[in-house]
């Protein structure tokens, strides 16, 4: 695929030393394809982005994790398989892939997406590595892709507790709160800065009686995701759960 390059396009690095990192032989075509965000192919005369790449990646991606589950896991039911299968190819968890694998710099990105830290947006990167599962397949065949699966998800095998907390902190504080028969946690939102840049800290508070338990924040753009980092700051201090490396 041409790179037809215009020239305000931002800098991408060549991803042959991503590709070899990676241990797949992509076709060079599929590489770039899957690596490429919708942003781009708009800014380019429509041209064809890795959207179908991921739909593709997204089956081989679910197909891989239910078989690893199953054969790893025979005493587990299907109610307790599910939620394991749906944190480990969740958004939460296929970004982290994407930055410990180093994929930000090789994307390419539409200006505006560029100019606002595209290459390190949870979807953008989750989208990507799927992109790059799907290209793995068409690249190469189902037994190929599906170890390339593995290795991704190797350092998160042992992490279904953290990657589900991260994917509803609300709910998973809630659980944790009722299991340390405390009361429920109570939440407080102020917004700060300018109506067009404003920005949320939210705080929640963990109380057993008149005893506080813990108090956390968490700062996000909207009164939810505020609320949401708050719950999964209080989630690491009760569970005692080690945070992801940055």
């Amino acid at each position: 695929m041409a790179r037809n390059r215009k020239k305000h396009d931002p800098e991408v690095a060549d991803p042959a030393p991503l590709a070899e990192a990676l241990g797949v032989d992509f076709v060079p075509e599929l590489l770039d394809l899957a690596l490429t965000h919708s942003s781009w192919g708009y800014e380019h005369d429509s041209a064809p982005d890795n959207e179908r790449l991921e739909f593709l990646g997204d089956s081989v991606l679910g197909m891989a994790v239910a078989q690893l589950l199953y054969r790893e896991h025979p005493d587990l039911s299907e109610g307790e398989l599910s939620p394991r299968h749906h944190a480990l190819v969740s958004t939460v968890t296929l970004a982290e892939v994407g930055r410990r694998q180093g994929i930000g710099p090789y994307l390419r990105l539409g200006r505006s997406e560029h100019l606002t830290g595209g290459a390190n947006k949870d979807s953008i990167l989750a989208d990507a590595v799927e992109a790059l599962i799907g290209a793995a397949y068409l690249s190469r065949d189902y037994v190929t892709a599906e170890a390339f699966v593995l290795r991704l998800l190797e350092p998160f095998l042992d992490q279904v507790d953290r990657l589900g907390a991260a994917m509803d902190p609300k709910t998973a504080l809630q659980e944790i709160v009722t299991a340390n028969e405390a009361d429920n946690p109570v939440y407080e939102v102020e917004g700060r800065g300018p109506d067009h840049d404003r920005e949320y800290v939210a705080t929640v508070t963990v109380r057993r009686g008149r005893r506080v338990l813990l108090s956390a924040t968490g700062v996000g753009p909207s009164k939810k995701q505020a609320e949401m980092a708050a719950a999964l700051e209080a989630w690491y201090e009760l569970s005692g759960t080690e945070r992801p490396e940055a």
